[in-house]
């Protein structure tokens, strides 16, 4: 890349990221920060567009930095489409002739763009502290880890929660649970958060169109550029079936089917290429043995509920299927490790811990006479092979306790699970 061309957008890029406003405060920026102190790589990876950049400026402003202490670099800027592994050094040069401060900090976004970037990020980590931002699973991958000596922190990021939602959108939730307006405004904003999702943008300018757009982008230029150009059709379709059938069991061999591919090999690397690009992500059948769990049916489910209701087909008042995609979002963000149960009856999340199984939920969107012995005999089928006294159903809005064959369940709204822990 030529060296004034590079020297120019690294200046623009300078602009443009001191530009970015709207800036909503994210969770676990605070541990992030703390995490500074080890002098590693931090590895931030995400979705495209769930608030990787944000959170950079949010960090940058937390830390007080001024110019010349850091140099926020975009690789998925058209503008460095040329940029590969030799034009690394030309960074270095940049900042030595500006006179950067010695022990800047470094924030790398979309790294992924360029190839062989770690090995650079290897030998420079000593003398800057380092972020790095991707939108691609494999940042955080076991020959990432090995090339920079194992010597990295990861941590993923997700589009708003519904507390960071509420927050950008201007909600007061204190005193909640005693101020019936408030609760009616969060409840409101609830529905709007199950239907239309989290993606910042989305949430901050409130145009669906965009999420329309993000899908698109995120298929093409994270998935469909992987493969040849034979395989735009399929691809679509089988992106499509996923949108439509979150929290359903999926099988390999149907994709087979509804995409026209024969080769089983071609269509393990497309699911593998919407998981690396975070756009859904899979959960196993609990089972004590490890073989059945890699054998049993996936269940199947999205990042953001904004893929499905706005632009997967038949999903405008499947309400259970999104309440229960967005319950499974947050046990993620959480940090939980999910699992569904079945024997004669269903349980949608069991939660493990060490060896043990220690929680099991229930999402149900209204708890009916038609409904209630399914939803109550999964759930407690869970409850008695893992020997939990407690158990949860989570649904729209209902809220009761319950004890069953000496076992207590709790009857929750999502939305007030999503403002605490369980």
């Amino acid at each position: 890349m030529d060296r004034e061309k590079l020297y120019y957008t690294l200046y623009e890029q300078q602009k443009d990221f001191e530009g970015i406003k709207n800036l909503i405060s994210r969770k676990k920026t605070s541990e992030i920060i703390k995490l500074i102190n080890l002098k590693l790589p931090i590895i931030i990876t995400g979705i495209r567009r769930c608030g990787k950049s944000s959170l950079l400026k949010i960090i940058k402003n937390k830390l007080h930095l001024k110019n010349k202490e850091y140099l926020y670099i975009d690789f998925n800027d058209d503008r460095m489409i040329d940029f590969t592994i030799n034009d690394f050094q030309k960074i270095i040069d940049f900042m030595n002739e500006n006179e950067y401060k010695k022990k800047c900090y470094l924030f790398l976004d979309e790294i992924q763009e360029v190839d062989k970037w770690e090995k650079w990020v290897n030998r420079i980590k000593e003398k800057y502290y380092i972020f790095i931002t991707g939108s691609n699973s494999k940042l955080s991958s076991e020959e990432i880890s090995t090339t920079l000596t194992g010597r990295s922190i990861n941590y993923h990021l997700f589009p708003f929660s519904f507390l960071e939602f509420l927050a950008a959108r201007k909600i007061n939730t204190k005193n909640y649970k005693l101020d019936k307006e408030i609760q009616s405004n969060i409840k409101r904003e609830f529905r709007k958060y199950m239907n239309e999702g989290g993606f910042p943008k989305k949430v901050i300018m409130d145009e669906k169109i965009i999420i329309s757009e993000l899908y698109g982008n995120i298929l093409y230029r994270d998935i469909i550029r992987k493969f040849n150009k034979k395989l735009i059709k399929p691809i679509k379709e089988i992106s499509l079936y996923l949108l439509s059938n979150i929290s359903s069991n999926i099988s390999l061999r149907t994709f087979l089917r509804i995409s026209g591919i024969k080769n089983m090999g071609t269509i393990r690397n497309i699911i593998n290429s919407f998981e690396d690009s975070f756009l859904f992500f899979f959960i196993n059948k609990y089972d004590y043995s490890m073989k059945k769990q890699i054998l049993n049916p996936k269940k199947n489910y999205c990042i953001d509920n904004g893929f499905p209701s706005i632009v997967g087909f038949k999903f405008s008042n499947d309400y259970g299927k999104l309440l229960e995609n967005l319950v499974i979002i947050e046990l993620k963000r959480r940090n939980d490790d999910i699992y569904y149960f079945k024997k004669s009856k269903e349980c949608d999340f069991v939660i493990k811990k060490g060896m043990k199984i220690i929680k099991a939920i229930q999402v149900c969107y209204k708890l009916n006479e038609t409904n209630k012995k399914r939803e109550i005999g999964g759930l407690l089928e869970a409850m008695k092979d893992f020997k939990l006294k407690q158990g949860f159903i989570l649904t729209y809005d209902q809220e009761e306790e319950m004890k069953i064959e000496n076992k207590k369940i709790k009857i929750i709204p999502v939305w007030k699970w999503l403002l605490k822990k369980l």
